[in-house]
């Protein structure tokens, strides 16, 4: 059966690293919102991510691959954020109904550590990612809703191949 694993957390959590960790361990289609936004959008700048149609229409697409993907029997790595609990639950409900597990990878940092990683991140900014001020991180942050224990229990576990420092 496959899994479509989910990375859940603010920038600078390290959910792309997770993600290509499990590409590789999991032998996962790897679908990352920021890399195909700026592969179809280049030049695009942080507010046009985030208030424009595009991110929307990036997920929207990475979604319809990530579950004909499932559905044909091969692992999927989701690396979105998934911010809010209503989004993380019709990615569950969708996903178990193309006869799927969905494995939830939170990843829970303090702010000041993701404020330390992303200001760091921002003098170099690496390809396919974006300069992040304080002021968006710490919005964001009180925009971003935790999964519970309760809803964490809703998810299936991940298997042996995922590295569990992560999870």
């Amino acid at each position: 059966m496959s899994t479509l694993y989910l990375t859940c957390g603010l920038p600078g959590s390290g959910k792309t690293s997770l993600a290509k960790s499990i590409e590789r361990e999991a032998s996962a289609l790897r679908l990352t919102g920021d890399d195909w936004m700026h592969e179809l959008y280049p030049g695009i700048s942080t507010q046009e991510a985030e208030t424009g149609p595009y991110r929307g229409r990036v997920e929207a697409l990475q979604w319809q691959v990530a579950l004909r993907t499932v559905r044909l029997g091969c692992n999927v790595v989701v690396d979105w954020g998934v911010w809010s609990r209503a989004e993380r639950d019709t990615c569950r409900e969708d996903v178990r109904a193309a006869g799927a597990k969905v494995v939830l990878c939170f990843l829970d940092v303090p702010f000041e550590a993701l404020w330390h990683r992303v200001s760091r991140r921002n003098t170099a900014l690496p390809a396919g990612t974006f300069e992040i001020s304080r002021t968006d991180l710490l919005r964001w942050s009180k925009l971003f809703e935790p999964p519970t224990m309760d809803e964490m229990s809703l998810f299936d576990r991940p298997d042996h191949r995922v590295p569990m420092s992560f999870v």
